[in-house]
């Protein structure tokens, strides 16, 4: 009995593997699940015509602001809470200096204008407020605070020095029209960062105000908008910026491309599993300047000389630029975090300082190749003392107006607090910006071939490989090769 009992159960097994394997078996490995970023987008506000509500006239931006007021009560004070008002982070840790630090465009160097600090009238132009003249500017003055840059929808709206309306401004006819910020407000300062359309920035000039799909597939195919994904809350605006954000915590706060999209959004998984090591952007962003040529390299060593001058070539007062069109970008591993150079910091004249290089290597986890712009300078910097100078180059007694270096950086000196021992030169300097604008149509993202070649364009050994992963394996196995040799030294 109990032996036709087992037989039994052992039939009843075996019919059930002969059904059951076969489905498991044609099951596919792994589930894909369908990118659908169109789900994440956030809803389009109607806003109100104002025509009726702000009649004028006006005599000063602030007027403007203070009618602003009395139907948006809290608005001045959350922008008064927000880096595009204060230009500067929150105190957070240096691990590079051991401290903590505040940091932004308030205070931070550069390698295109160098510093705010003394040039305040000039730089305060792309300021969201009004009369930042000097250091006692009053960051607590809600009148202060310009509704009008980010709402405009007139199109004649422009700022001057100090961040106040330009001449000629009809500012009753621009509280008129206000409405959500569009891709030429945001692009009123960020399109021409650093003094000019495309010097700063390579993935953002004016060709971004009215994109075709082949320069910017998001803003020119489906009309993106800059807050579609840099949405707000309470006038927060969500993203950051490697040239003065470097901590982790301002992370939190960044845009992604998961935002929207799958963390595997390809149907080829071959492409997917290049994810985990390559940013977005790495692929899907060919080239940068595509239209407008950007700045790539700044010598201010060259400035004063009576020579003819051209706005992509030389300039007196600036001295001599390189500028490139469809510029590829460097690659670097990168964690979302930068280190620092800070006013005082010294340097090595003879190699270039890095103002802001990426966080990141093979062997973090956290980091991945990332495509940046990065600019190359030439800048004055004390012999004797090895730091970076802060010249005054805006105003009386500045470079652009009499020409001496000298003058310039003991002015500056007084507002840096940095000594100048009256000796100085220049020095070789680099700046990174991630590329993260001008999305090309999938269609033209990067080929295989274009990286996995003799002649690709990813350096692999500086990367941090033995070289091609396709031939010398990948990042899994660059770390597991490199930790096992470690355990075996004795």
């Amino acid at each position: 009995m109990r032996n036709r009992k087992y037989s039994w159960l052992m039939g009843l097994t075996i019919t059930i593997a002969v059904i059951i394997l076969p489905i498991i078996i044609a099951l596919p490995g792994k589930v894909i699940l369908q990118d659908d970023p169109q789900s994440q987008l956030p809803q389009i506000l109607q806003h109100v015509d104002h025509t009726a509500l702000m009649k004028g006239p006006y005599k000063s931006g602030s007027e403007v602001t203070q009618a602003c007021l009395v139907c948006h009560p809290d608005a001045a004070d959350q922008v008064m809470h927000t880096s595009h008002w204060t230009w500067e982070s929150d105190s957070v840790y240096s691990p590079d200096h051991d401290r903590k630090v505040t940091l932004g465009k308030k205070n931070a160097l550069n390698n295109f204008c160098i510093s705010i600090e003394s040039n305040w009238p000039a730089c305060t132009a792309c300021h969201v407020g009004y009369n930042w003249e000097d250091a006692s500017f009053d960051f607590t003055n809600q009148e202060n605070v310009d509704c009008l840059v980010c709402h405009d929808h007139s199109g004649s709206y422009k700022k001057s020095k100090k961040g106040l309306p330009a001449e000629g401004v009809d500012l009753a006819v621009v509280a008129q029209s206000v409405g959500s910020p569009t891709r030429e407000n945001c692009g009123g300062c960020h399109f021409d960062g650093g003094g000019g359309n495309a010097v700063k920035h390579g993935d953002l000039d004016e060709s971004l105000k009215f994109p075709n799909e082949q320069l910017d597939v998001h803003m020119g195919r489906y009309n993106f908008q800059c807050i579609t994904c840099h949405t707000a809350q309470d006038h927060n605006i969500k993203g950051r910026s490697s040239s003065v954000s470097v901590d982790k915590l301002a992370l939190d706060n960044q845009v992604t491309c998961t935002d929207c999209h799958n963390e595997t959004p390809h149907t080829d998984q071959r492409l997917n599993e290049h994810v985990s090591a390559l940013a977005c952007q790495a692929c899907h962003i060919p080239s940068m300047a595509r239209k407008s040529a950007t700045k790539i390299h700044w010598d201010w060593s060259t400035a004063g000389q009576d020579i003819p001058q051209s706005p992509h070539q030389y300039l007196k007062i600036k001295g001599s630029f390189t500028y490139e069109k469809n510029h590829i970008p460097e690659y670097a591993w990168y964690d979302g975090t930068t280190r620092r150079y800070l006013k005082g910091d010294l340097i090595d004249p003879t190699i270039p300082t890095p103002f802001n290089p990426p966080n990141g290597d093979i062997f973090d986890k956290q980091a991945k190749i990332w495509p940046f712009k990065v600019h190359r300078g030439m800048q004055v910097y004390d012999t004797e003392y090895n730091y970076f100078l802060l010249p005054k180059t805006v105003g009386p007694g500045g470079y652009w107006t009499d020409f001496d270096w000298k003058q310039a950086l003991e002015l500056g000196s007084q507002t840096s607090g940095l000594a100048f021992s009256g000796k100085f030169d220049f020095a070789p300097t680099t700046f990174h910006w991630t590329t993260t604008h001008m999305v090309a149509p999938k269609e033209e993202a990067l080929r295989c071939t274009e990286c996995h070649s003799e002649n690709g364009r990813l350096d692999w050994t500086a990367l941090g490989y033995d070289g091609d992963p396709v031939t010398y394996g990948g990042r899994e196995f660059m770390q597991k090769t490199t930790y096992l040799s470690y355990e075996e030294r004795p």
